[in-house]
């Protein structure tokens, strides 16, 4: 082959593409995009649902070894503590009788005054038994994973309880596996009641206080809060049932600059510690859900010609 129609040209060592900061830019408006469209549209709640589904088993074999543990632990419980447990168990078994048989008859009571009165019957509590897997991943909020969830049949926003009152509520649902926001997470907001004064107020998580409360905002320095009230729900909201307890007043701070006064609530379910909780359906699915637009004025009807 004659020299001269050898291709002299060396071939590119590599392959050019865009530079850097093209890719920066496309990539960060690619992000900032579906950041916006999962806020307004949840777009990856679908994905959300189909990798909480298949990394369930991921997750349920990996606790296996702490739950051995926590068994192990308590299979060597000392037999004096057993028994005090036991002796426990009966007392408050006994009060729990004679609590039942006063609510009973209070109940009647109540029914009877509301026939008398002509008032609507409240709805009846339904829920489901469930328990806590483990805390969520996200260290700026406070809200756990019980073993419940779309398939048996838990709704968002229901209610959680535990043996001591409320806990927190239903955020987010997955097929498998519920996601529950406690309820001294700064984003949770629940009506409650006063017992003593009749006061209502909202109750606004903060994490905080006393390592994690409750605080009663917009309240007047000349409020009737005393320390040590209890505060259950008011029932105001459609969500809650009225008469759980939620927290008891432990702190109030009256400043004379300010007209609002400081009060922090300590809640009364075991927020660092539940185990077994109670989902509750919401007393009224429809205060979940966003009121219907107004339909728009059709022009030359309905006004003056």
């Amino acid at each position: 082959m004659p020299l001269g129609t050898l291709d002299r040209t060396p071939p590119p060592f590599f392959k050019q593409g865009p530079s850097a900061l093209s890719k920066l830019m496309f990539f960060s408006a690619l992000a900032l995009f579906l950041m916006v469209a999962d806020l307004r549209f949840r777009i990856t709640q679908p994905i959300r649902a189909a990798v909480a589904t298949a990394l369930y088993p991921v997750q349920w074999l990996a606790m296996q070894p702490v739950r051995a543990v926590q068994h192990g632990g308590g299979y060597f419980t000392a037999l004096s503590q057993a028994r005090a447990s036991e002796e426990g168990a009966r007392q408050k078994l006994a009060s729990q009788s004679l609590r039942a048989s006063q609510v009973e008859q209070l109940a009647q009571e109540n029914s009877r005054l509301r026939k008398l009165l002509g008032l609507r019957e409240q709805a009846a509590i339904t829920g489901m038994a469930a328990q806590v897997l483990y805390d969520a991943p996200d260290p700026y909020t406070r809200k756990v994973i019980i073993d419940k969830g779309m398939f048996q049949g838990v709704e968002l926003g229901s209610p959680v309880l535990d043996e001591s009152g409320v806990l927190g509520q239903v955020t987010r649902v997955h097929p498998l596996v519920s996601e529950v926001t406690l309820v001294i997470d700064r984003e949770l907001a629940i009506p409650v009641l006063n017992t003593r004064s009749g006061e209502r107020s909202v109750a606004f998580g903060e994490p905080s206080a006393y390592g994690g409360g409750l605080e009663l905002r917009f309240m007047g320095s000349n409020s009737d809060v005393q320390q040590g009230d209890l505060l259950t729900t008011s029932g105001v909201d459609g969500v809650y049932p009225p008469g759980l307890p939620v927290a008891r007043v432990g702190r109030i701070e009256r400043r004379a600059e300010s007209a609002f006064a400081r009060i922090y609530c300590t809640p009364q379910a075991q927020v660092n510690a539940a185990v077994h909780v109670m989902v509750v359906n919401p007393v009224s699915t429809g205060a979940l859900q966003a009121p219907p637009a107004a339909p728009a004025a059709v022009p030359g009807k309905g006004g003056r010609k």
